[in-house]
């Protein structure tokens, strides 16, 4: 659970978000470190070497939802990364995918990952990146995904920000 529980997704509320995030400085080395609010501990970001990431929108918990339910809770995630992509893109300019699915097979091995993916993967953000960068005059890297933990979690939609490509080559 994120901090966002329980708030609706406002698409400028998110871009502003998002721009905010990519002015945001980064710590350049040190450990990975997930925060949460200081009343209720769920989590508002996480920081490591180079990037941070946060929660902009958190659905309602799926816990007993079937079809078709299930599916509109997944397309009402999809449409608003698709909202705030496409405003991103007329800021950013065109974005591109960056697929995961290979990243979190090496690490549910044990496989070594790069710090940022470690984190993402350790909020259960597995769904691919949407990735603009190098943007704005630092040429950082912004990022949004959406993801959950298990079926009965809620979808989260968030967004990184990395002094450091986001590509798989």
């Amino acid at each position: 659970m994120t901090a966002r529980a329980g708030e609706s997704f406002v698409l400028p509320r998110a871009v502003a978000e998002a721009e905010q995030l990519l002015a945001t400085p980064v710590p350049p080395a040190g450990p990975t470190t997930a925060q949460g609010d200081p009343a209720t501990g769920e989590w508002t970001a996480t920081e490591g070497a180079g990037f941070r990431i946060v929660p902009l929108w958190e659905g309602d918990p799926l816990t007993g939802v079937y079809a078709p339910e299930w599916n509109d809770a997944e397309e009402a995630a999809g449409a608003h990364l698709a909202a705030l992509a496409e405003e991103l893109d007329r800021r950013w300019g065109p974005h591109r995918m960056v697929r995961l699915d290979g990243l979190l097979r090496a690490w549910q091995t044990g496989a070594p990952v790069e710090p940022l993916y470690q984190a993402l993967f350790a909020e259960d953000l597995y769904g691919d990146l949407t990735v603009w960068g190098p943007v704005g005059p630092d040429g950082r890297w912004a990022a949004l995904t959406v993801g959950h933990s298990d079926g009965d979690a809620p979808l989260v939609l968030a967004a990184l920000v990395s002094d450091r490509a986001v590509a798989r080559e």
